[in-house]
């Protein structure tokens, strides 16, 4: 990024800020918005007192006395934020179980298929051998009846061969 481009950053003369400047050669340098305070690498957020301290271009001016009414109107203004930030982070809250019951919920249905499924091929499983012990049953009877079939030709061809024979001598 270049931040002296979009405007994030200026060069100075300031002394002060070359010289913590040049004590970190590379490292981007920071400061609370609107405030005076020094450089650092981690900036601190600014605070309400230290955005009525005196303003950045160094020239002191003097400093207004804050009338009571206006603290009363920050005052106000903070707690509707706080009541707003709190209200946000509830809704994000209900926004993100929403989202992990959806996904509980999902699972559950993922999981229930998976079972469903496993079942059904248990099932299909059992019937097939079932249906495939059958089968080799059927196959043994058939081969016992054609092994008693070609042992009975057997016989009975070489009685009829024995005749023949008598019969052409």
């Amino acid at each position: 990024m270049n931040l002296f481009h979009q405007g994030l950053a200026r060069q100075t003369d300031d002394s002060k800020i070359v010289a913590v400047a040049m004590a970190k050669p590379g490292i981007v340098l920071r400061r609370p918005v609107g405030t005076n305070e020094l450089f650092r690498e981690h900036a601190r957020l600014p605070t309400a007192e230290s955005l009525n301290a005196t303003p950045r271009s160094g020239k002191a001016q003097p400093k207004k006395a804050a009338a009571p009414k206006i603290q009363q109107i920050d005052e106000r203004a903070q707690r509707r934020a706080a009541a707003a930030f709190e209200k946000e982070q509830q809704r994000r809250e209900k926004q993100r179980q929403k989202e992990k019951d959806a996904a509980a919920k999902a699972h559950a249905r993922r999981k229930a298929a998976m079972e469903k499924a496993e079942s059904a091929l248990q099932d299909a499983k059992r019937e097939h051998e079932e249906k495939a012990a059958a089968i080799e049953e059927e196959m043994e009877a058939l081969q016992s009846r054609a092994t008693a079939e070609e042992e009975r030709w057997q016989k009975l061809k070489e009685r009829f061969e024995t005749a023949l024979r008598k019969a052409g001598h």
